[in-house]
């Protein structure tokens, strides 16, 4: 017999579990998980279905090779496909069962799950002409280190370009931090704040989210831009529990809310110190593994008390000067319903003797009105349920109105009463968690996020009657849960996650696109003619509001970690926060007897 023949009869009595394992289906999911992985950050100006892709993609490639191609297409033996099938499934298990709890959600998905398979996937690809046990052992091996490298983190939710947080599981927490650093620490007594309480509560100076009017407008002094020169001086820094939560101001007193361990807490600090004035605590926590743990919405200063909603529907009246607690009620029990899936997030809103926030119930329990002084229930009025925006109080075509944004479009309601005066039809098939914006006295922006864009309508008033017509939709500001601002005609904001300003006497035309500053917040400095920017990853940018050029006019890092808090300016100072610290900046002002 010849060695050709030989080696052909060799070949063709291999047992066919010895055969080589097929492995194109196998390549060909590897590169659509890799694909699906990295869209949603490559592709900004897409539809809203894009994070989807990025966040199921990855998994449902994982579960297709597993049970697809191993079990299905591989060529593998019976035996092989039910031992490497068992070992795969036991490894996820195991590691599931370890993990911390942070990592149940979109890091098991995003990560566990992709990264098991992927390894299993990649290991029989590149053993697949070996024998039955080495590749299938080596490929269940390499899947269980894969799934189990999740065991050693810990998630603190998601990137605004949907890009997982994660830390070490041993690191210590922002919570860890914050209680730690109390724990020594004395209180400052309400009667040595610098300015005297009751004054500064009767003119608060930015008594709720976005300030007086919610429009992220800040009217007081001029600053000096020039920051190589006059840069922002640091007073303090201080550790804070996670929220998305901004700050209420009225003189010394620095009110805002935050997660520490088991308790949502509204907390009072000193604005001249950063030492602690009073804490009140509620016992609940929010486990959001998209945005993280703790309260959204941000506190409103109204007749000596603070008003807040915390994340789970907490609804109360505190003692401005004590944190006493005058009332309280909850929002699951008022409008019926659960929390909505990333929380509570309405800022209260008082108006007169009403205090006003959004619930989302069903029938009319969507937009609730309470009264100020017991709680008790005055009005509510028909609303979306996914919404996280908050209320807010316009003057359009020469009245007073409540406007509030949902899924469903825009209400305009009497603040007094509750009675829907007008209902904009725009449905949205996401959420909408941005404020509107009245350019004119009758008209009005309604930025909507994740691919949407911005619509510009205008009311009319024929006797008591209102109605609306659509002036333009422009996709050239796509903002997701980043604020606008309006200066002399203009629109800035974040399109997706960059930095962009349209024309909104010209369709809502684009005037330009830069800045790469992930998906933060703005404010705008009226009487500086600029735009204070705070990026996602916690840096300062001052921007000109200037249609003809995106120009920046000085930088500094202010906050480390991801930043999606508004930022709030009050005479020469600037508060600053995220789900980790808090930190207070001295501005140089243009006026010198004002920078005293």
């Amino acid at each position: 017999m010849s060695t050709e023949t030989a080696e052909l009869s060799a070949a063709t009595s291999e047992p066919k579990s010895h055969r080589p394992l097929r492995v194109w289906p196998a390549i060909l999911l590897l590169v659509v998980m890799s694909i699906a992985k990295v869209l949603a950050q490559v592709i900004e100006d897409g539809p809203a279905q894009i994070w989807m892709v990025s966040a199921f993609g990855p998994l449902l490639c994982g579960i297709l090779l597993v049970l697809i191609w191993w079990l299905a297409l591989s060529r593998a033996s019976w035996r092989e496909r039910v031992l490497g099938f068992i070992g795969v499934a036991g490894g996820f298990a195991v590691t599931a069962f370890a993990m911390d709890k942070s990592m149940l959600g979109p890091a098991m998905m995003m990560l566990t799950v992709p990264m098991g398979t992927a390894a299993f996937a990649i290991t029989a690809v590149l053993l697949r002409k070996a024998s039955r046990f080495k590749r299938t052992m080596t490929a269940v091996l390499l899947a269980c280190l894969g799934f189990g490298f999740s065991t050693l983190l810990r998630a603190d939710g998601m990137w605004g370009d949907f890009a997982l947080g994660l830390n070490w599981r041993w690191e210590e927490t922002s919570e860890d931090k914050l209680l730690a650093d109390r724990a020594d620490q004395e209180a400052v007594k309400v009667a040595d704040l610098a300015v005297e309480p009751n004054a500064a509560l009767a003119n608060a100076e930015w008594p709720g989210f976005r300030g007086p009017d919610r429009t992220g407008h800040y009217t007081g002094p001029a600053i000096d831009t020039d920051w190589s020169v006059n840069a922002p001086e640091e007073l303090w820094r201080i550790p804070i529990g996670p929220a998305w939560s901004s700050f209420a101001v009225a003189g010394s007193m620095l009110f805002t809310q935050e997660q520490r361990k088991e308790n949502e807490c509204v907390v009072c600090y000193d604005a001249d110190t950063g030492r602690e004035v009073w804490v009140s605590e509620i016992k609940t926590r929010l486990n959001d593994p998209l945005g993280g743990p703790g309260p959204r919405a941000t506190p409103a200063i109204a007749d000596g008390s603070v008003f807040t909603l915390g994340s789970m529907g907490h609804l109360q009246r505190l003692d401005a000067k004590t944190g006493e607690s005058i009332w309280q009620k909850n929002l699951c029990d008022v409008a019926n319903r659960k929390p909505p899936m990333w929380g509570y997030c309405s800022s209260p809103l008082v108006v007169g003797s009403t205090l006003i926030v959004h619930a989302g119930g069903s029938g009319d329990k969507g937009t609730l009105g309470f009264d100020t002084n017991d709680g008790s229930l005055r009005w509510s009025a028909a609303s979306g349920k996914q919404a996280y925006s908050s209320p807010q109080l316009c003057k359009v075509a020469n009245e007073m109105y409540l406007l509030m944004m949902s899924e469903r479009g825009l209400e305009l309601l009497d603040p007094k009463t509750g009675e829907v005066r007008l209902e904009y039809d725009w449905k949205h098939s996401g959420y909408r968690a941005l404020q509107p914006h009245v350019v004119d006295g009758n008209t009005i922006l309604l930025p909507t996020g994740l691919g949407a864009g911005t619509r510009r309508i205008r009311i009319i008033k024929n006797a008591d009657a209102l109605s609306a017509e659509e002036m333009w939709t422009s996709r050239n500001l796509k903002p997701d849960f980043n604020d606008l601002v309006v200066h002399e005609g203009f629109a800035y904001g974040f399109d997706g996650t960059i930095f962009t300003c349209i024309d909104l006497d010209n369709n809502g035309e684009k005037q330009w696109k830069k800045g790469r500053y992930g998906k933060g917040q703005v404010l705008l400095l009226g009487n500086s003619d600029v735009l204070f920017v705070i990026t996602e990853k916690g840096q300062g940018i001052l921007v000109k509001a200037d249609p003809g050029a995106h120009t920046e006019l000085a930088k500094l890092p202010m906050l480390n970690d991801k930043t999606w808090n508004h930022p709030v300016v009050v005479g020469d100072r600037l508060y600053v926060r995220n789900a980790r610290e808090a930190a207070c900046y001295k501005l140089a002002l243009i006026d010198s007897n004002q920078n005293d």
